[in-house]
């Protein structure tokens, strides 16, 4: 009886994808991210309503959701997710409602300030999940703390900066503090979603399936959008603003975050995920160099940048420093 041939340990060991390509993946992630601020920014600059720019982009993921799971799992799986939000539906109008619903709101900071100021201060929500999932009673190790100081100085100063360029304390205000809720309103929304995924009943299943619980909370958070559109009775939106959501919706929802689970489900240690998640503070600088090129926006002077590195760098730092020990 012949033996078997022996395997080396390079045939073996699989080393797993290179740093290079994941995080060559992860910036393309972010720059696809990233269009969401350029293109908020523009659709204010064009005259169309912080509304529709809200209210339009879900509309068209709910759309491309649905169409996504027809396609791939077949109409008996969609139903099937449609049966769990009318069977849980209060449950799923709070979780989109705060979610996405009032997360998506800072669309009313474009038309107060540039989109990369917009993205750095969104960055706040490294800040506020840690706070967010302890008031839900988890245990959170308050690791690098320097790091979120980095973050939260570094919106400081970009703030401070257009104070000093003749911004005024209201304009600073409607820019800023839409955001803020929104950041602490993202993470609200995701935990009550772990919360379900983590029940242990039959739905729990369903809802590992990222694309049918984007889906659930996205309709849970269309009412909210209703009722936005009643308060405000927005003008209609314009063709430019219709097709600029659907961009959002395509490129920002779509692509973007199926291009960045898929480099964060490649890796297989520590490093490798911290380097992924690391990219997304690309964000900023995507934002900002978008801005200056389509949009003709000003670069920023020396406050700026300082502000813009503490955001970044600060991002960088704490991804690394939350995954060790």
């Amino acid at each position: 009886m012949r033996p078997e041939p022996r395997l080396s340990l390079v045939e073996t060991v699989d080393p797993g994808p290179q740093m290079p390509r994941l995080v060559g993946i992860g910036l393309l992630a972010a720059a696809l991210f990233s269009i969401t601020f350029v293109l908020n920014r523009a659709m204010s600059l064009g005259g169309g309503h912080w509304v529709w720019s809200a209210s339009l982009r879900y509309v068209d993921m709910a759309f491309l959701l649905s169409a996504w799971l027809l396609v791939r799992r077949g109409p008996r799986y969609l139903a099937a997710v449609l049966h769990l939000f009318w069977a849980r539906l209060g449950f799923w109008l709070l979780a989109g409602g705060i979610g996405f619903g009032i997360f998506y709101a800072c669309c009313f900071a474009t038309d107060h300030a540039q989109g990369w100021i917009v993205a750095a201060t969104w960055q706040l929500t490294i800040l506020a999940t840690p706070f967010v999932l302890r008031a839900f009673g988890a245990r959170v190790p308050m690791r690098g703390l320097i790091f979120l100081g980095f973050i939260f100085l570094g919106v400081l100063t970009l703030n401070i900066q257009r104070a000093s360029t003749g911004s005024s304390v209201a304009q600073i205000l409607l820019g800023v503090v839409p955001v803020m809720v929104a950041a602490v309103a993202y993470p609200v929304g995701n935990q009550l979603l772990n919360r379900a995924k983590h029940a242990g009943d039959e739905t729990s299943v369903l809802l590992s399936d990222p694309i049918a619980a984007v889906l659930l909370l996205t309709l849970g958070a269309l009412p909210v959008f209703v009722l936005l559109i009643l308060l405000f009775n927005p003008p209609q939106p314009g063709v430019a603003q219709v097709g600029a959501t659907a961009l959002i919706a395509l490129v920002a929802e779509c692509l973007a975050t199926t291009l960045f689970l898929y480099a964060r489900n490649l890796s297989r240690d520590p490093l490798h995920i911290a380097a992924v998640d690391a990219t997304q503070a690309a964000e900023v600088a995507f934002a900002l160099f978008g801005e200056m090129l389509i949009l003709g926006a000003a670069p920023p002077d020396l406050l700026g940048w300082v502000g813009l590195v503490a955001v970044i760098g600060g991002l960088i730092g704490f991804t690394f420093q939350s995954t060790e020990g």
